[in-house]
């Protein structure tokens, strides 16, 4: 049984499903609302400029010219008071031979950028208004909008994981503004929270024609840390790959010393 879930309030649900049709029982078309879903045949059938790429296919994580598969901060880098005091307890709890804070080991959505970042297959389906990303790590789903709608208002958007992406084509690139995160059992690695004031920028584009798909992606959090932190990876496409159900279930993970009670520091 799983044993974490994220109860979002039903006035909230009815709120944001208004608004993003349009907002027709709230006077009409606001700031950020589409008139059509991304699927709706009518928003498909909009005239657009052709896409500079199609990223349709399997992709699987192959490091990057930095930090390889996974993320890590860069050099030198400064944490607030409260970030960098989780900070210390990691790194107190690696010490003892233990690990702070597994929500992952506990089935809580890894969220973005980790999911981008972990060597795991990722489909990818792209349609004239959206990409729809599905991760072999816990099947986690990741939408990026391209019909031109702008971020859903922060009073009314439903903070997630994966947060709120929205991508424009900028000539042979694809640049895409992530918004709208949670702001708990949140990380961007290991003893480093993030905010719900985590902003992420990527730059997707096609490289060794075709073959290659490479994203500079740059985050900021001023919550969880100073400045801006920036990292390039690199995927390949993995044509005889499929993505299959994954599902996380914590009595499953019992094999796993991160996540027993002696050795997750919570």
């Amino acid at each position: 049984m799983i044993k974490h879930f994220r109860v979002v309030p039903a006035a909230a649900v009815l709120l944001a499903g208004a608004w993003s049709a349009g907002a027709q029982g709230f006077g009409g078309p606001t700031a950020g609302a589409v008139p059509e879903g991304a699927l709706a045949p009518a928003n498909i059938a909009k005239p657009r400029p052709k896409p500079a790429f199609d990223i349709t296919g399997t992709w699987l994580h192959g490091g990057g010219p930095n930090n390889g598969f996974r993320f890590s901060p860069p050099a030198g880098f400064k944490l607030t008071p409260a970030a960098q005091a989780e900070y210390d307890k990691s790194q107190a709890a690696a010490k003892a031979g233990k690990v702070y804070r597994d929500d992952i080991g506990q089935c809580w959505p890894a969220g973005l950028p980790i999911i981008m970042t972990r060597v795991w297959p990722i489909a990818m389906i792209q349609k004239p208004t959206a990409i729809y990303m599905i991760s072999g790590f816990m099947n986690s789903v990741r939408i990026v909008y391209l019909d031109g709608r702008k971020h859903t208002d922060p009073d009314v958007v439903i903070p997630s994981f994966n947060g709120e992406s929205i991508g424009q084509w900028e000539g042979d690139s694809l640049v895409v503004d992530t918004t709208g995160f949670v702001d708990d059992h949140h990380w961007i690695d290991n003893g480093i929270p993030v905010s719900d004031a985590l902003h992420i920028v990527e730059r997707m584009k096609l490289i060794d024609n075709g073959a290659t798909l490479q994203i500079e992606t740059s985050a900021t959090d001023p919550k969880s840390w100073e400045g801006t932190w920036s990292w390039t990876k690199r995927w390949r496409r993995v044509d005889n790959t499929d993505i299959t159900e994954a599902s996380c279930l914590p009595d499953l993970n019992q094999h796993l010393l991160s996540t027993q009670g002696n050795a997750n520091v919570r």
